[in-house]
């Protein structure tokens, strides 16, 4: 049982000492006046998030989500912008046409609009933005196939840019609201990671590792009279008590991205306080590394899928929130199909192909999680199923940093994480993915699915590639993640779904 050291010395069950000290925090929340901490900040905000981004802010060049949900449309902002609901809009771009082949985009660009440093934007940031995003050295490789599409992008003068496609993309304008594709100025890109510079309405301050972040608005921002707040502070709280007793404190005004689900009902049952429950494109998976044995061999990554009873899972590690998927796609995305019949919870069924494999228990593997609270719980419950299939799963537990140099660059067996980007089932078709996945049906399938312009054969090819990834089950797929966006009932405008990873800071007020 592990241990927490009290300030006398003496040691006490982890789980006694977070109750205390919450139930400590709790009453002392409840004798603070209603809304102090709102009353004392009118034109600046304090948000909670369970990551701190890593390895830097430049989304351009690395692949973790809590990077966008600091700087994207905040800070950096891309031709198109994504909104709440999904729907696309202008943003950098004011308008655009597309050729009936699918292949060419001209985007009109807004006039006026400058970077933070006062360096005018314009189309040639457009074209040396999409350039580096292409080139060799780009080291983010979760849209790298985005960029390989385009075959060019020139200016014909400076507020117009021509994108051509080697193969047309009817997610193209979706793409293009992503943060991989923010536009960033050729002066200050290479410091994109520890000083961020874009066109939108925050600007970044400073960082105080492992604390905070503090953005303040940019008061030359194109619309600025429409953002209410002056000062925006990041606080980064990964552990569950203590995101509850921050917000019963005042210490943080509000959390996006709640995580402590065990606690949500004493939120919802505070006046003081407002929950929006969403969804998020989060594909919950136990990624198998398809390029090591015994994993190589398809019965075997059936039979961890079959080992994995989904509701429990969800239950012991959401409180009941969650809805099991069956593939790499979830129930909000335009042309899910539910395969959560394809690899069904069937223990018997698993130790049989086991033995079909030729895998004879105890089969030894290393599951390891990242530390965020859905994969940590989730962990020890899907290790427990797997034991009774004879499949020994040894946790180990890394931060992020370490996950990303090396997991995510494939030195594992079993991981577990939510992919939470916006239709990356294409990552799939890159051998080199720490998925370690090698089909040529599949490549093929996105071949024909990205050059179909039929509104109807998209659809169907995207069942196509559900159907194939869960008949390869290529990773055991678990369940959408949900979103819970807990805060000051003043508190207004913070996203409660997430179509992509990032924070309309722009839209908040204080009622």
């Amino acid at each position: 049982m592990t241990l927490l050291r009290t300030p006398a010395g003496r040691s006490m069950p982890a789980r006694f000492a977070a109750a205390a000290g919450l139930l400590a925090l709790t009453l002392t929340a409840a004798l603070l006046p209603p809304d102090a901490a709102a009353q004392a900040r009118k034109d600046s905000v304090i948000l909670g998030m369970v990551l701190e981004p890593a390895p830097g802010l430049d989304p351009t060049m690395a692949p973790a989500a809590a990077i966008g949900e600091v700087v994207h449309l905040s800070v950096l902002e891309g031709l198109t912008k994504i909104n709440m609901d999904g729907k696309i809009t202008p943003l950098l771009a004011e308008s655009w046409t597309i050729d009936p082949d699918g292949k060419v985009y001209t985007f009109k660009l807004k006039k006026g609009v400058k970077f933070h440093d006062g360096e005018a934007f314009d189309a040639s940031d457009v074209v040396f933005s999409f350039e580096r995003a292409k080139a060799k050295e780009s080291t983010n490789k979760a849209k790298k196939a985005v960029f390989d599409n385009i075959s060019s992008v020139t200016a014909p003068d400076p507020a117009t840019v021509i994108v051509v496609l080697n193969n047309a993309d009817g997610n193209f304008l979706f793409r293009m609201g992503e943060n991989t594709a923010v536009i960033l100025d050729p002066k200050s890109a290479a410091t994109t990671a520890t000083k961020p510079i874009g066109t939108g309405p925050f600007k970044f301050d400073s960082w105080a590792k492992g604390s905070a972040i503090t953005l303040s608005k940019n008061e030359q921002y194109r619309d600025a009279a429409k953002v209410a707040m002056k000062k925006v502070t990041y606080r980064f709280i990964g552990d569950p008590a203590a995101q509850v007793a921050a917000l019963l404190a005042g210490d943080i005004d509000g959390m996006p991205r709640y995580g402590a689900l065990e606690s949500l009902k004493q939120f919802q049952n505070d006046p003081r306080f407002s929950v929006a429950i969403g969804g998020t494109e989060g594909k919950t998976i136990m990624t198998i590394n398809n390029k090591r044995k015994p994993f190589d061999d398809v019965r075997v990554r059936r039979a961890l899928a079959a080992a994995i009873d989904r509701k429990a899972l969800i239950d012991g590690a959401q409180e009941g929130y969650g809805v099991p998927i069956g593939s790499h796609m979830v129930p909000s995305d335009a042309g899910y199909v539910d395969l959560t019949g394809v690899n069904p919870y069937n223990p018997d069924k698993a130790k049989a192909l086991l033995k079909e494999a030729g895998v004879a228990p105890p089969l030894n593997v290393t599951l390891t999680l990242p530390p965020i609270a859905y994969a940590r719980k989730g962990g020890e419950i899907i290790a427990s199923q797997l034991a009774k299939i004879g499949v020994v799963a040894k946790i180990e537990n890394v931060e992020w940093a370490q996950w990303l140099s090396g997991t995510f660059k494939g030195n594992y067996d079993l991981t577990i994480v939510s992919h939470v980007e916006p239709l990356d089932f294409d990552r799939y078709g890159d051998p080199s993915y720490y998925y370690g996945y090698d089909s040529k049906a599949y490549r093929d399938l996105l071949v024909a699915y990205n050059s179909t312009t039929d509104p109807k054969g998209r659809l169907k090819l995207l069942g196509d590639i559900q159907r194939q990834l869960a008949t390869d089950s290529v990773a055991a797929y678990l369940f959408q993640l949900p979103q819970f966006a807990v805060g000051n009932k003043k508190l207004k405008g913070m996203w409660s779904s997430s179509p992509i990873f990032a924070n309309d800071l722009g839209a908040l007020s204080w009622q």
